[in-house]
């Protein structure tokens, strides 16, 4: 993978994670933190999609492998949701 081909994929990352974190509701961090989530995002994503026997909505071709954009945005979420529920439990009980 070529380094633009790296950059590219952090670019889109970052935008599905925030879009995530949006929809999650609850911020995580800045623009590397989202691209992080993104990146988590797109794991979970993928493999509860390849769990549930979902197909591939919509991806992006990254040379010999595609990102799963939708994948990435829900997996995002949903993470983001877990951190949340995580986070403010633990800022509750003080």
């Amino acid at each position: 993978m070529s380094f633009f081909g790296f950059i590219f994929i952090l670019l889109i990352a970052a935008v599905c994670g925030a879009i995530g974190q949006a929809i999650a509701g609850y911020s995580l961090g800045g623009c590397l933190v989202s691209a992080a989530v993104g990146l988590i995002g797109a794991l979970l994503g993928t493999w509860l999609a390849r769990a549930s026997h979902l197909p591939l909505l919509f991806s992006l071709p990254m040379g010999e492998d595609r990102f799963p954009v939708v994948w990435a945005i829900l997996g995002s979420a949903l993470f983001s949701l877990i951190v949340g529920f995580i986070s403010r439990g633990r800022h509750d009980k003080h």
